[in-house]
């Protein structure tokens, strides 16, 4: 069926999204499939691929972040999250099981204030961008992107954006997609309602399981 997924930074934010079709070859499964999740408080990230491999890259990855916050008390930063993620796919393509994944990874860095994104292919390759795309959008969307994107936007001009980009592919691409979409700040993570008049005033957390919280650490009764 092939993905389509958009990555767009703005002043102290980062919107992803993701279509929502899952299917196999020329047939359509379901369009409500959730092709983003969750890693952190203030990351995220939207995938596509073998639905195999993301299913299982992607849980992968889910728990270890956790375990890293339950360990040291500390979500991992984009920066760093973004470092491991890559070296997950380079190591996984020198095996025999490589996974066919492609990422967008987007957070928020709270030490900073500053929001990153960052485009991850199955190849193991690494950019920090303002704003990127996989999957079939990129044919059609990424001069839409490099036209009306301008470093500092705000959150109202991210969405106008995404929208454009939306549009494209609606009316150039035969493969209709549904789209779901999330907006990370300094606040966390946002479910963002593109059919709303206006989202960024209809913000509202997001769904339980985006959500990630650390766990009371277990500890060992004494002998």
């Amino acid at each position: 069926m092939g993905d389509c997924s958009f990555g767009i930074t703005g002043k102290d934010f980062v919107i992803l999204a993701s279509d929502m079709n899952a299917g196999r070859g020329i047939i359509k499964m379901k369009s409500d499939e959730n092709k983003i999740r969750a890693l952190g408080p203030h990351l995220a990230m939207a995938y596509g691929g073998e639905t195999g491999d993301t299913e299982q890259f992607t849980d992968y990855v889910e728990r270890n972040m956790r375990l890293y916050h339950i360990r040291n008390h500390n979500a991992l930063l984009p920066p760093a999250a973004s470092a491991w993620i890559r070296r997950q796919l380079a190591q996984s393509l020198r095996s025999r099981k490589p996974y066919a994944v492609n990422l967008l990874l987007g957070g928020f860095d709270t030490t900073t204030s500053l929001p990153h994104l960052y485009w991850i292919d199955y190849l193991g390759t690494k950019a920090d961008i303002p704003y990127a795309a996989h999957g079939f959008g990129m044919y059609v969307a990424l001069s839409t992107m490099d036209k009306w994107w301008f470093e500092g936007m705000p959150k109202e001009k991210g969405v106008e954006l995404l929208r454009k980009c939306i549009n494209e592919v609606q009316s150039r691409i035969v493969v209709q997609f549904n789209f779901n979409c999330i907006l990370i700040d300094a606040d966390g993570v946002h479910q963002l309602d593109l059919s709303a008049s206006d989202p960024i005033a209809d913000l509202s957390r997001a769904p339980e399981k985006a959500e990630v919280e650390v766990p009371n650490p277990i500890i060992a009764a004494p002998a």
